[in-house]
């Protein structure tokens, strides 16, 4: 059974509707005839579907359909707009409505309508179902996203856990390659030993085969006395070399040793040791390149390519980033004994602009930073400005989408753009400008935004 709720203020047209959908079976239909009381109505009761007209009063669809994102986000939205509005309904979907449709209302085309969306309504619950079980199944928690790339890397992770094959994690620096190694190991037999991980690229090349393998006394200078390695301290247990693409040849021709053979040798010994460890690796490099020009071992790539997993780059998958921001503003409450804040949509709106170059690792910093440095209890876009590395990413897009506008469309839209956001406050207008009042209302009639015997406010 799907449940309908449909919102118009006009009953002669709300009433059609409302029969038109109770003919078909298993369509539940609620009429709410005013925004407020369809707002009222979706806090108290799930709805597979709003229906929406986009021109009501006081509050019209627009809100209905922002406030239904908000209170419930698996809800689908369809807008009905009036003749000639095709712009407004462009607008709703922007906002997250899944479809508009024009008045007047052809039957079989609406229907039809309601039943793509209701089908794509039950297609995302039955994900976030499997999604939420997959999570409650296996030790997830550190691993934030509900999007379909990550799911898929979620439904990988448990079908590889109990294997005991190499993996190499790829995708770029901060999208938590570690993470994911790190919840392989923890759903594998292996769970009640350690994982080690070791970053290749941090350490001095004369000395990464001693911190892998270990080295006996007088192997060489400084080596007073013998040594294990990472290999033989996380016998029985994982180890995870990150950033694999800057291994030097002599540690590929050990490491390759070790997955063979399952043996090594410490530095300056002849003598082998038998290891039991699983290796997951990682890199942000495109190994295949790095082969061609000589730098990795083709036969060690192999190797470890055994079970290869992609992580792609926070921009490739968006609708992560609302849970990820919220996340990360819950752990710096509770790590700081800070009040949870909350964030505004149009403060939000700029986390989903922006490119991310530095993936979630940049995410975090950024809300961390914002958490700090906001004094207030609710995130507005102002609190961004120092937080990002850029200042607020949105105008720096904005002004490289306008580059074709003229000195004085520029300064107009630019004026327009911020009385909006103050919701036409000339003061606060003039202030985040940087101009005087005066000179604001001299704009403003300028440019006929004003109309000659309007006050200042």
């Amino acid at each position: 059974m799907a449940d309908i709720l449909l919102v118009d203020d006009e009953d002669n047209v709300r009433r059609p509707i409302a029969i038109q959908l109770s003919r078909v079976d298993n369509y539940n239909v609620v009429e709410a005839n005013s925004g407020n009381k369809a707002i009222k109505l979706l806090k108290e009761k799930y709805f597979d579907l709003v229906i929406t007209d986009l021109i009501m009063s006081p509050v019209d669809g627009i809100e209905v359909l922002k406030q239904s994102k908000k209170i419930s986000p698996a809800t689908e939205v369809i807008v009905i707009t009036g003749e000639g509005t095709i712009q407004t309904g462009v607008e709703a979907i922007k906002l997250g409505a899944y479809h508009f449709i024009e008045k007047p209302i052809k039957s079989e085309k609406f229907i039809i309508l309601v039943e793509k969306t209701l089908e794509k309504s039950q297609a995302s619950k039955e994900v976030k179902y499997l999604r939420g079980e997959l999570k409650e199944k296996y030790k997830f928690e550190n691993i934030i996203g509900n999007s379909e790339p990550m799911y898929k890397i979620l439904k990988l992770v448990a079908q590889v856990a109990h294997t005991d094959s190499t993996i190499l994690i790829t995708g770029d620096s901060g999208t938590g390659k570690e993470l994911v190694a790190k919840a392989i190991h923890n759903n594998s037999f292996r769970a009640d030993k350690p994982i080690l991980v070791v970053n290749i690229s941090a350490l001095p090349e004369n000395l990464i085969d001693s911190e892998l393998f270990g080295h006996i006394k007088g192997a060489f200078t400084g080596a007073i006395k013998d040594k294990k390695g990472i290999f033989e301290e996380a016998d029985l247990g994982t180890i995870f070399l990150d950033e694999i693409g800057d291994a030097p040849p002599q540690t590929q021709i050990r490491l390759l040793r070790a997955i063979e053979h399952g043996e090594i040798k410490r530095v300056g010994d002849t003598r082998p040791i038998n290891v039991d460890v699983r290796i997951i690796a990682a890199t942000n490099q495109n190994i295949k390149e790095l082969i061609k020009e000589g730098k990795f071992r083709e036969d060690l790539y192999f190797r470890l390519n055994v079970i290869p997993i992609y992580i792609p780059p926070l921009r490739e998958k968006k609708e992560d980033i609302p849970i990820l921001v919220n996340h990360f503003i819950q752990k710096y409450a509770r790590d700081n004994n800070t009040k949870i804040k909350t964030i505004s949509p149009s403060a939000l709106s700029l986390f989903l602009d922006y490119n991310w170059e530095g993936n979630v690792r940049e995410l975090e910093n950024i809300v961390e930073r914002t958490m700090v440095l906001c004094t207030k209890n609710n995130i507005e876009t102002d609190d961004l400005a120092l937080s990002f590395p850029q200042g607020v990413p949105r105008i720096k897009k904005a002004v490289e989408d306008k580059t074709d506008m003229t000195l004085e469309e520029m300064e107009k839209w630019l004026i327009l753009s911020t009385l909006e956001r103050y919701d036409g406050n000339q003061k606060l207008t003039a202030q985040k400008l940087g101009i005087s009042t005066t000179t604001l209302w001299r704009k403003l009639k300028e440019y006929g935004i004003l109309k000659t015997g309007e006050e200042k406010n």
